[in-house]
């Protein structure tokens, strides 16, 4: 009754830690970029109540007897799925539509990356109009180099072409020149092996792999295509949301009734009398 009190204690546990993965998926269904989580669990040691062997008369006993000492968990897992594009009134918005990241540069200088396409054009440190995400950290082209205009350049008619991710501005005679820049795009062989920075950034992982440059690598990819104005919905699904979380509910109060009904018995066994 002892293992059934631990048992249900990690089960309270395991459970605790889906209700607050869900949650955190429920807080970001409007997130631009989000990717949706969801808890993986895994079984604790056996102990053997009995192993195979024979009888005394030498019958074979091939089944064994064994019982579990609860769950824990064992990864919280992000779909990729590519959530639902959204128009948007921003001109400098662009959506992936493919697997692939923008780079993003780091306030510590490292580079991250992002499903987050809600971009803006602001003045840098030295007076230079850069492309930039919502807070302020300077996204990348194709040499991972910051992305610049002329000042003079109208943000509301700035161009990416949708396959090379090129940028061209309107000049005053109403032509339109390249910047020589394309907006960088990177995607991993294991996405699932990124590590989350905060502010939808995601961090490179041995486990990820190198980051792969979709404009400049010979491997055989299938390359994301930019589409501006559009942005990338959070890819929660509110249903799924609610029923993970009732059944998690419903697993938590079960896993507290195991605790509570081998308490009842440890009880009823400290009451007996000869």
């Amino acid at each position: 009754m002892m293992r059934a009190l631990w048992t249900g204690a990690s089960g309270m546990r395991a459970q605790q830690t889906s209700v607050d993965t869900i949650s955190n998926n429920l807080a970001n269904v409007n997130t631009v970029g989000y990717k949706a989580k969801s808890t993986e669990f895994k079984s604790l040691l056996y102990q053997d109540l009995q192993s195979p062997t024979t009888s005394a008369n030498g019958d074979p006993k091939p089944t064994q007897a064994q019982v579990g000492l609860g769950t824990r968990v064992a990864a919280t897992k992000s779909s990729f799925a590519t959530g639902i594009q959204q128009a948007s009134d921003n001109p400098a918005a662009c959506f992936i539509d493919g697997t692939g990241f923008f780079g993003v540069q780091g306030s510590n200088g490292q580079t991250y990356y992002t499903r987050d396409g809600d971009f803006n054009w602001t003045i840098d440190n030295d007076g230079a109009r850069v492309l930039t995400n919502n807070n302020g950290l300077r996204i990348l082209d194709t040499n991972g180099r910051r992305i610049t205009v002329p000042n003079n350049a109208s943000t509301e008619h700035i161009v990416v072409d949708p396959d090379s991710g090129a940028i061209s501005y309107k000049q005053a005679d109403g032509t339109y020149r390249a910047t020589g820049q394309s907006i960088g795009i990177w995607q991993f062989s294991n996405p699932n092996g990124l590590s989350e920075e905060g502010g939808n950034l995601w961090g490179a992982t041995a486990a990820s792999g190198n980051a792969i440059n979709e404009r400049t690598t010979n491997l055989n990819i299938i390359r994301s295509s930019i589409k501006q104005g559009y942005i990338e919905g959070s890819n929660v699904q509110l249903a799924d949301e609610m029923v993970n979380l009732i059944i998690a509910q419903r697993a938590y109060e079960m896993n507290s009734k195991s605790i509570t009904t081998s308490d009842s018995m440890l009880e009823t066994a400290n009451n007996l009398r000869r």
